[in-house]
């Protein structure tokens, strides 16, 4: 380890072996720097208001990845409690979570995707969290499309890499999505090159979505070249 590494190291255990209060943890979160910021998350056992979840949220984007991926792990643990819920259910919240499922860091999307599973049953949520989701998907198919994704491109991976987990979100959200959209986003994901797409299409398919249409696809893909597209 460089001195820089040393430093972080020793700043971590110092940190992580002294008794901090909630009000210091949020403080540290709120304020501290990538070492403090990530101990802190991590030592943070309860959350007790709107505040202290913004406090969260403010740094689930936009920070270090340590930072950002801490962040994702604490927001999924108390959002899977639901006692936890209603300090996450803020309309200004709603856009940090769309922007966190596209993260360059797939953990972190995970990680979000599993949290805001858990408001499904959120109006709301679902009302604007939807379709924002629908008009990102959109916007990501519409560049891909003209992408030649052999190229390799770091741009090209960059954008299927975001449109993989608008759909891994969209699979979790599938009954929030009338029929219409379904059908115009997954007609043009079932031919992006990329198999990943295909395989989440597919993925999407799987459920019960009782219309025509889309079994016609979904027959289509259990015939693709790909084993990971053909099992669902």
């Amino acid at each position: 380890m460089n001195e820089e590494d040393i430093i972080n190291f020793n700043t971590a255990i110092n940190l992580y072996n002294k008794n901090l209060n909630q009000k210091e943890l949020i403080t540290l979160i709120a304020n501290g720097n990538v070492t403090e910021k990530q101990v802190a998350t991590l030592k943070l056992q309860k959350i007790t208001s709107k505040e202290e979840a913004k406090v969260l949220l403010f740094n689930l984007t936009g920070q270090d990845g340590k930072v950002r991926e801490a962040v994702s792990f604490k927001i999924k643990e108390f959002m899977n409690n639901p006692k936890y819920l209603v300090y996450f259910s803020s309309l200004e919240n709603y856009d940090i979570f769309l922007d966190a499922i596209i993260d360059i860091n797939g953990n972190i999307c995970r990680n979000i995707i599993s949290a805001i599973s858990n408001f499904k049953n959120n109006e709301e949520f679902c009302r604007h969290f939807c379709k924002k989701l629908n008009e990102l998907t959109i916007e990501l198919i519409n560049k891909i499309e003209k992408f030649d994704l052999q190229d390799g491109k770091y741009k090209v991976n960059k954008e299927v890499f975001k449109l993989y987990w608008c759909l891994e979100t969209i699979y979790n959200f599938y009954d929030k999505f009338d029929m219409p959209t379904l059908k115009s986003i997954l007609s043009k994901t079932k031919v992006i090159g990329d198999y990943t797409i295909r395989e989440k299409t597919a993925k999407i398919l799987s459920n019960d979505l009782k219309s025509p249409e889309l079994e016609k696809i979904r027959v289509e893909l259990k015939k693709d070249k790909n084993y990971y597209v053909r099992r669902f």
